[in-house]
């Protein structure tokens, strides 16, 4: 099966959607995502907006390609 990744703005969305009360089953269905996924997501990213999650993305990023590098 094929690794999906989800954008900044997309994660954004549906963690504001689940936080105005839409239940998480129905957002899993929605988007195409598992539970678990989803719930990886909300721990990693909650109360954090689209620019804020863009900034760790590619602070992640950075860090993986300097870990590749030594």
């Amino acid at each position: 099966m094929k690794k999906v990744r989800f954008a900044e703005s997309q994660i954004a969305k549906f963690l504001k959607e689940f936080e105005s009360g839409i239940d998480a089953q129905v957002l899993c269905r929605e988007y195409g995502l598992s539970k678990a996924t989803f719930y990886n997501c909300r721990k990693k990213y909650a109360g954090m907006d689209s620019s804020q999650l863009k900034r760790l993305k590619e602070s992640e990023e950075e860090n993986r390609k300097l870990k590749q590098i030594v």
